[in-house]
């Protein structure tokens, strides 16, 4: 019989280490398919949640924001390609010019979880952000990625301009921060397990199997 995982990804579209974890995350389930069963949802978190509509270029975000030198993220934009490049992931941090606003994204993948295309529009969002250099706050961007992963047009277009799944997107934010998650990538598995930060395949294969394995609490 195969055993059961819930996880809950909480993370970020403009997050590298979160499109690293992701990418990890994917290819654990793909290793343990024949003994469990992983039923995967992307939670939402804005690292920047008073990012301006115009976004603010990635070196100068990441230099005051963090306090680093162009030389650190310089070495740091390096470790992402590598990282990536071994688990298949592709970044061209050339293209990626700027950080934007991700409201509009996480209410869109909220939606798209309702159209069971969550997963696909997550992959899709990162690649478009990370190796093609799209900007994930322009709603017309959006539509047509939505679109690329099998979602209704019209659908995307009215959540987007009728403000739909904001409260939700609010309170999940919320209730992440309350619950001490403070920067992402964040799994929960099974409701009560945390995993912090970006693993390996291997290490997120291993909790996946040891969460499955584990006793149901009382």
């Amino acid at each position: 019989m195969t055993a059961s995982v819930t996880v809950d990804f909480v993370s970020d579209v403009v997050c590298p280490w979160c499109a690293l974890g992701a990418t990890a995350l994917e290819q654990a389930i793909a290793n343990v398919a024949d003994d469990v069963s992983v039923q995967l949802t992307y939670k939402p978190f804005e690292l920047n949640p008073d990012m301006p509509a115009a976004g603010e270029k990635a070196v100068e975000h990441l230099m005051r924001k963090y306090g680093r030198t162009a030389e650190e993220v310089a070495a740091g934009k390096a470790m992402q390609i590598a990282r990536g490049e071994a688990i298949g992931f592709k970044f061209d941090l050339e293209k990626r010019s700027h950080f934007y606003n991700t409201f509009d994204a996480h209410r869109l993948l909220l939606w798209a979880l309702q159209q069971g295309r969550q997963i696909a529009l997550k992959k899709i969002l990162l690649r478009a952000y990370f190796t093609e250099g799209q900007n994930p706050s322009d709603q017309q961007s959006l539509v047509r990625l939505a679109v690329e992963a099998g979602l209704d047009e019209d659908g995307a277009r009215e959540v987007l301009t009728s403000g739909a799944f904001a409260s939700e997107v609010r309170e999940l934010e919320g209730f992440y921060r309350q619950h001490g998650i403070n920067s992402v990538p964040a799994m929960v598995l099974n409701g009560r397990h945390l995993v912090s930060g970006s693993q390996s395949v291997e290490y997120y294969e291993q909790m996946l199997r040891q969460m499955a394995n584990a006793p149901a609490e009382a």
